[in-house]
Order: structure tokens, then C-alpha cells, then sequence
């Protein structure tokens, strides 16, 4: 009884612990300022920078990765939406951030598997994840003109038959000018490993 006790206190410290050094940072704030990035390659071979889309109306920064099947499961939808969104002036930019078996060759080959038509860069030191508080993939964060925090969380409701869209309506209200009335929800899917 005595070692249970031992053992789950012993947990409970190394939790308490993980937390305090930092590994499970804070979601950025509505309303923050969104960390700024540079230089991270992307699979076209060009170099990305939250600088280098400065004439976009809203930046949706995504957070995924190659293998989680959730991730996979809206990879399709990410699509679908830079073509409806690109033209109005949005722009997605995904980032992979793991570094257990991935690296920006098999991002590329996923790529050009899936017909990518945004940017997909890597985050080799994991910082930025880390920075924006991203814990799962897909992990998304809209930012407004200003670059400012407008939505945390899922990219709609449902990985199969999605009722709610709330990256779609948080960057329709952005493009109207209007208050975006979901900024929070729960982002799901397999952990980011970027330690």
C-alpha cells in the first residue's frame, strides 16, 4: 500500500514537473500577439516567414504532421480550403514540428502525394510549437491582419461529417470585419513529440 502511494505521488511529481519546465506550454491568448517565424523550410525549397506574408488579410497557422491520422484525416479539407480562401486573400501555412521519424523529405513526398498547394514547413527545433502552445496535430491558430490571436483550437467539429466550421467562420468574420464568436476550442489529435 505504502509503495502504491510512493508510486503515484512519484508521478504526480514528474507531471507537476513537466509542466513547470515548460513541455506543456500555455495555447497563445486571444488577442496576443502570434510568435513570429522565419527561415523554416518548406518542402518547395523555399525558406518561410510570418514577414514574408505580410499582405495577407489572416494567416491560419497549422500545426500537424505526416503520420497522426487525424492529421491525415483533414488533410483534404486544408486543401479545400486555401482554394476557396487563397483568392480572397488568406493564406495557410502548415508546420510539422515532430522529430520522431519525420523530416522534410517524407513531408515533401506527402506533398506531392496529396497535392499540397500551401506551405509545408519544418520546425526541426520545435521551438515554435512550443512558443504557440501547439500540443496535438492538427493544432490551429487564425491570425488576424494585425497578426494577432483570433482562434485556438480544431479546424472544424468532426474528423468525418464536420457540422461546425470554426477556422472557416473565424476567417469569414476576420474578411467582414466582424468579432469572431468561437475563438476556443478543443484542438484533438496525436501529441506533437518535439522535445
Amino acid at each position: 500500500m505504502i509503495r502504491r502511494m510512493f508510486v503515484a505521488l512519484s508521478l504526480v511529481a514528474l507531471a507537476a514537473g513537466a509542466f513547470a519546465g515548460g513541455a506543456f506550454a500555455a495555447e497563445l491568448e486571444i488577442g496576443a500577439k502570434a510568435p513570429t517565424f522565419a527561415a523554416l523550410p518548406g518542402v518547395d525549397g523555399k525558406e518561410c516567414s510570418l514577414d514574408g506574408m505580410k499582405d495577407a488579410k489572416a494567416i491560419v497557422v497549422c500545426f500537424t504532421c505526416n503520420k497522426c491520422p487525424v492529421a491525415v484525416a483533414y488533410e483534404d479539407r486544408f486543401v479545400e480550403f486555401q482554394k476557396k480562401y487563397g483568392e480572397k486573400g488568406v493564406k495557410f501555412v502548415a508546420i510539422n514540428a515532430n522529430k520522431n521519424s519525420e523530416d522534410l523529405a517524407v513531408m515533401k513526398t506527402r506533398a506531392e502525394e496529396k497535392g499540397f498547394n500551401f506551405p509545408y514547413v519544418f520546425d526541426a527545433s520545435g521551438k515554435l510549437a512550443t512558443e504557440y502552445g501547439a500540443r496535438v496535430t492538427p493544432h490551429i491558430f487564425v491570425l488576424d491582419g494585425e497578426r494577432k490571436v483570433a482562434y485556438v483550437g480544431a479546424f472544424d467539429d468532426s474528423q468525418t461529417s464536420p457540422k461546425k466550421h470554426y477556422v472557416a467562420d473565424a476567417v469569414d468574420a476576420l474578411l467582414a470585419g466582424k468579432k469572431v464568436e468561437v475563438t476556443n476550442t478543443k484542438a484533438v489529435g496525436c501529441g506533437i513529440n518535439n522535445k
